[in-house]
């Protein structure tokens, strides 16, 4: 778990790649989105870039910008922000609060809940999961 917090552990990254995820490419949509500061955010991105989380790519308009697309290694991190955002759903909304929702994309249904599964489907918990070694 170090490793992966040393790679996106900051806050301003896990919210980068969430708004990459939402289709915001350009430094310019980043920067409006977040309102962080330019340096801020240039660091970020290129740590992002360094890590292979990000990659730099031609502007997909054709013109001679350069946008931000997330790696193979940047989509793994999908089930990561959704979790997030289901842990924030969960804990940090008012009942009646309005906010947004995660809806599949062909039919607008709500997605399900993430539940930690076993090889064969039984649902865990963090009270009957354990860290184990490999056998040596």
């Amino acid at each position: 778990m170090a490793r992966a917090l040393d790679v996106i552990g900051d806050w301003w990254s896990l919210l980068i790649i969430r708004d990459v995820f939402d289709g915001l490419r350009r430094f310019s949509e980043l920067h409006e989105s977040l309102g962080a500061a330019r340096g801020i955010l240039s660091a970020r991105l290129r740590r992002l870039v360094e890590q292979g989380v990000l990659e730099l790519v031609p502007a997909s308009d054709g013109s001679a910008y350069k946008e931000y697309a997330l790696t193979p290694k940047g989509q793994g991190l999908f089930l990561v922000i959704v979790s997030l955002r289901q842990w924030g759903e969960d804990f940090l909304y008012a009942p009646d609060e309005p906010r947004s929702g995660l809806v599949d994309a062909k039919t607008g249904e709500p997605v399900a809940r993430l539940k930690l599964r076993t090889k064969n489907g039984r649902p865990l918990d963090w009270d009957n999961t354990l860290v184990k070694m490999p056998a040596e």
